[in-house]
This record gives structure tokens, sequence and C-alpha cells, in this order.
């Protein structure tokens, strides 16, 4: 019997035993690799294995292993793995005859340091293949949970994390709230986005700035929803700066939004300080879409919507003094009113009575005064004529055609011009 305290045995077993320990590794999964290892080594030295009996004993870090040979005539042996000569079968036991089986143990460490060592490289290659199977295998069903890890290096295209069993995990630059700034050793929170595993090596990507993120906060701190009372039905998020959360109630005593906020906003409080002060708005879901869409835009009062549902785009109406909240600054309320609907959204000013009846003209015949790519620009937002641009707000043509603020302002004034 070999032991762990052969010579040359220690390294080999207190390896596996430490990585037993971390890994918390089940007994049958550690005897089953532990055998294959010494399989391997024993198949590419004889041959083969199939004659070989290999027992593990884990749990007192020793092992033994036999090999089982048959007995045959002296000068008949073909195969000395497998076939022992009988004069040599009787030094074991005298009374052994032809065609008996030998069952002798084997001490694995006369084989000498070649052999050991090989041993050591296969144990090490299928504890480490095993440690990348358990560790994908963990992190693929937390997909769409909340972890927490240690802030361990910092590059400029990501942060390294170490959980708290020392694996691995990567926040991503663009995963990263812009506001967000990060030191060593600090804890952070993140959502697991995805586990990558090219060539069996789990990378865990962690995201900041997904909506599923400020799902699962709203998930932690209302308990109504964890109840199944309420539900969260859409999320949109423009990371660190603005969201707009539409939930459902399926308890008429409930009222969603105020059970999300809280009192006096105490159940957002602690989610927008994780999120970088990101405003939060927490509007009720609808499966009709004019109203869906109408709250959507608040805190801007809708005066009529024209929907096209092939097409998902809506065309909302507003007085001349909503149009500005309903786009927000930067374009930002109109833009999550997009994502959180999954319409594109067009605003226009209502025009005065009196004012439609006015001949209209076509972009195409100012040509001659505004340059044929801002045209383009224009129409390739579904903006044709000159009132309808003159009517559009001037902040969605900016933000929609992409143009200049001095280029929209002297199409705007080349226009109105039109018409004074």
């Amino acid at each position: 019997m070999a032991t762990k305290k052969d010579a040359k045995g220690p390294s080999m077993f207190e390896t596996f035993q430490d990585f037993k320990e971390t890994k918390n590794i089940d007994r049958t999964t550690l005897v089953s690799v532990l055998e294959e290892s010494f399989r391997n080594v024993l198949a590419k030295m004889f041959g083969s294995d199939e004659n070989f009996d290999v027992i593990v004993n884990p749990d007192k870090g020793d092992f033994e292993i036999h090999r089982n040979r048959i007995v045959v005539a002296d000068g008949e042996v073909k195969d000395e793995n497998k076939e022992i000569a009988l004069t040599e079968a009787q030094k074991i036991e005298p009374d052994y005859e032809v065609g008996e089986e030998v069952s002798e143990p084997v001490d694995f460490a006369k084989f000498g340091r070649r052999a050991i060592l090989n041993l050591r490289q296969t144990l090490a290659s299928k504890i480490l293949e095993l440690d990348h199977d358990a560790l994908y295998q963990k992190y693929k069903d937390k997909v769409g949970t909340i972890v927490s890890g240690e802030v361990y290096q910092m590059w400029k295209r990501e942060v390294l994390l170490m959980d708290d069993e020392g694996n691995e995990l990567h926040l991503p630059k663009q995963e990263q709230i812009p506001a967000d700034s990060y030191r060593k050793g600090e804890t952070i929170r993140a959502i697991v986005k995805e586990v990558q595993n090219e060539n069996n090596n789990p990378r865990i990507i962690l995201s900041r700035t997904s909506p599923d993120f400020l799902k699962r906060l709203l998930e932690a701190e209302v308990p109504e929803i964890n109840d199944g009372l309420i539900a969260i039905r859409r999320v949109a998020r423009m990371p660190g700066e603005r969201a707009k959360v539409a939930v459902e109630s399926f308890d008429d005593r409930i009222d969603p939004v105020g059970a999300c906020v809280g009192v006096k906003g105490s159940r957002v409080h602690g989610i927008v300080r994780e999120l970088q002060n990101e405003n939060i708005d927490v509007i009720n879901f609808s499966n009709n879409n004019q109203l869906f869409i109408q709250r959507a835009l608040s805190p801007a009062k809708v005066t009529s919507i024209t929907l096209n549902e092939e097409n998902r785009k809506a065309e909302v109406y507003l007085q001349p003094e909503e149009v500005s909240l309903a786009i927000g600054k930067g374009g930002m309320n109109i833009k999550l009113a997009s994502m959180l609907t999954e319409y594109t959204i067009d605003v226009f000013r209502v025009v005065p009575e009196g004012a439609a009846d006015d001949e209209d003209i076509y972009l195409d015949e100012f040509s001659d005064e505004i340059d044929q790519w801002v045209i383009d620009a224009i129409k390739a937002i579904g903006l044709d004529t000159a009132k309808a641009v003159i009517n559009a707000p001037r902040e969605m043509l900016i933000e929609k055609a992409d143009l200049e603020e001095e280029t929209v302002d002297h199409l705007l004034e080349v226009l109105k011009a039109e018409f004074e």
C-alpha cells in the first residue's frame, strides 16, 4: 500500500485535499477524479488499465493499486502486463497454478519520478477542469441575480472583482455607471450579466447598467413585489441619469406606484444612491398603448396620440408649453418613454385654429436657401413639409435629425419667413 506518508506522495494528496476544502467537491467526484488520474497514468505506462484495481480513500488520504494477471506456463508469457509466468507467480504464493488469477499490490512510488510527475500533471489538469466546470455552472445559475465582489484591480477598460471564494468577476467599462468610482478593497454590487466559457475558461461578466439590475434592487426593497402582489412590467434606463419603471398591481387595494416609491420616497432612496443619483420615475403599466405612452411621457400632459401599430410608431400632440417637458433635458424623457413603451415617439405642437388652413410647402422647394443634405436629414425623420418642421419641437429636430443647433435655427428661420 502506498500512503500519504510516502516520500513522493504528500504534495499530491495535500493539493487535492486543499482543493476539496476550498471548492467543496463532493466525495464521489473526488474519488472519481483521483481514480481516473491514476488510470490515465497506468494506461500510458502499461498500454492498458483494464486489469488494475484502483481503490482511493480521500478521507484518509491513501490509495491502493492492485494488478491482476493470469498465470501461464513458463516461457509462454506474451503480455507481461496481463500475464505472469508460473515460476514468478509461485514466488508470491507457492500454490498458484496455470490459469489462476494473481492479484498483487503495486507500489506506485517505485515507478519513478517520471510516473509521479505524470500523475501530478494529470491530477492538476483534472482538478482545473473540474474547478472551471463548477465555477461556470455556479455563475450560469446566477445570471440575472445580484452578487457582491471586492475590488481587486482597476484598469482603463474594466474593474476586476473577487467574490468570497476568490473567483474573478469582471465589470467592463461599458457596464459601469458613468459616475461610478472605485477603491481597492471596497465591496461592489452588480448583476451577473453573462458567463462566457471559451475553451472551458469561465469569464463572469457583471453589469451595473442593465435594466435588470434596477429591477432586482426594487424586488429586494419592495416586499409587495416579492409577495407577488406587484409586478415590474418594464424597465428603461439611462444609467446614472434617469430611469422609468412600469409596474402593475394584482390587488386593487394596493397602489403599485406608491408601494414602490414609499413614503416620501423612502423605498427608492437607497436605490437612487446605489445608482449614483439616478432619477427613478415609477408609472402604472397599461395594456392600452395610448394610455401607456401618455403615462410614459410624464410629467408632460398629452393632448392626443395617433398610433401606427404595424410600425410601432406614435405621433404625440401637445400644447406648446408641454413639448419641452415631453422631450426632457437632452431628449432624455422621450428616449426613455420610447424604450419603455417600445414605440418610436414623435412629438408635435398642437397647431392653433386657422393655421392648418394656410397653404403648406414641400421642403424640396427650399433647396436654393437650405443645403440639400439638411433637407434630406429632416425628411429622413418623417417631416416633408415646411409646417411639419415648424410645428415639430426644435429639440427633436436637433436630436433625431442629428443636426447642429445653428443649422436647425437657420432652417426654422428660413421656413418661418415664408409664412410671415
